[in-house]
């Protein structure tokens, strides 16, 4: 397989408390997967793109498991590299008042050793797009080497590059994270952000603004996720005045929300797939809501993530 879309980043397994209590209560935990591109590859691969993924996992048991879970879901692994030097990183979800709770062990984790050297130039190149997030160049210094190493690649080869600010201030401070998130989306086709990220980084709090700001620095298109709100479509359109902001906004689909961990991950992957099929950008938009409101709707960040005949079925029942 020739994979269209490739993805760099950090895969984590993960730990979902099964009832509402302080983490050092819960006795069962649902276990599953994250790191938000590996959702991202698993939400391309479901929703019908050719993906792969590039990443250093542990040489333990639990990246056995990945590998096992890519390839059922047909992401190509040639260019995952096993680290025994090394673990593959994971979470932990708790959950009470409504609200979740995560705690991350992933500190030298075998991602987080990721350099340039590790980087599969040919790979990239013949690719049609690179998906790349702001939590890849947060985990170490190395791991940002890496992603703007693969950011050069795709440049050089005219590979489209789609981008996640995935804002974890935990990780990095607000200053490093905002040169480096900017300096990203100017080299960046496509921009990804959430809103409370993009208010977090920039002290705006106007989507319209936060839209104007981002497609300022370069890119082609920005689909700003509001959450509960639906999302924002930026573009610039040619007039006989020169270039106009248009900003469209998008509804959210009616669901019965469960867990919002890896909706916006899974908007990511659903939108790029509808964009190098060359679906108008409106389609796009209104895929990516219904793929992200289904994941909502169960627990974790894979499981739920849906097959295309779902989400066409929910924007067939709500034609908004």
């Amino acid at each position: 397989m020739k994979p269209e879309i490739v993805s760099l980043g950090e895969p984590l397994i993960e730990f979902n408390a099964m009832n509402e209590a302080p983490l050092s209560a819960v006795k069962q935990f649902n276990r599953g997967y994250g790191g938000d591109t590996s959702n991202f590859i698993i939400a391309v691969s479901r929703l019908g793109g050719k993906a792969g993924y590039l990443t250093r996992l542990g040489d333990d048991e639990f990246a056995e498991s990945f590998l096992k879970l890519y390839t059922k879901e047909g992401v190509d692994t040639r260019h995952i590299v096993k680290d025994s030097t090394a673990y593959t990183g994971m979470y932990f979800i708790a959950r009470m008042d409504q609200k979740h709770y995560f705690t991350y062990l992933r500190q030298n984790s075998a991602a987080g050793r990721m350099t340039p050297d590790f980087l599969p130039a040919d790979y990239i190149r013949q690719a049609r797009l690179l998906h790349i997030s702001g939590i890849s160049q947060c985990i170490s210094t190395s791991a940002c080497d890496t992603v703007f190493s693969a950011i050069a690649i795709a440049k050089e080869a005219n590979v489209k590059i789609s981008y996640d600010p995935n804002l974890r201030l935990k990780l990095w401070p607000i200053h490093r994270a905002k040169a480096i998130i900017h300096q990203t989306i100017s080299m960046a086709d496509i921009v990804l952000p959430s809103i409370e990220d993009a208010q977090a980084l920039n002290g705006k709090k106007s989507a319209e603004e936060i839209v104007q700001l981002y497609l300022d620095l370069g890119p082609e298109v920005v689909a700003l996720k509001l959450g509960a709100e639906g999302s924002l479509l930026a573009t610039r359109e040619k007039t006989e005045d020169g270039l106009r902001l248009h900003v469209r906004k998008f509804e959210p689909f009616k669901v019965n929300s469960k867990d919002m961990t890896g909706a916006g991950d899974t908007f990511d992957g659903a939108f790029v797939v509808g964009y190098l099929a060359g679906w108008p950008l409106d389609r796009c938009m209104r895929f990516a809501n219904a793929a992200a409101a289904l994941t909502t709707t169960e627990l974790g960040a894979v499981s739920p993530i849906p097959r295309v005949k779902a989400v066409e079925d929910l924007m067939a029942q709500q034609p908004i």
